[in-house]
């Protein structure tokens, strides 16, 4: 695999630093999935193609989320940075 691929590169430390796995961690996984169950939940519109058996919101986040489908960010704060 190529170490590029595996790694966000910092902009700002010296020139280029990998600092972040590209992956989300567990818990960034679950805050994404809770917020768009959530948002669903409301009367968003389901951004893929599902069955009409699926009407729990959280298997439809879920189903979004494992195809890229969410339209949402994760900002990383480096160690150090004020709130």
């Amino acid at each position: 695999m190529d170490r590029a691929q595996e790694w966000v590169v910092c902009r700002r430390c010296d020139g280029g630093s990998l600092i972040f796995p590209k992956k989300y961690t567990r818990f960034e996984k679950a805050r994404i999935v809770g917020a768009r169950a959530l948002q669903i939940s409301m009367g968003a519109p389901v951004l893929i193609e599902v069955q009409e058996a699926m009407g729990n919101p959280i298997d439809i986040a879920i189903l979004e989320f494992e195809k890229e489908a969410i339209p949402i960010t994760v900002v990383r704060r480096l160690p150090g940075e004020g709130a």
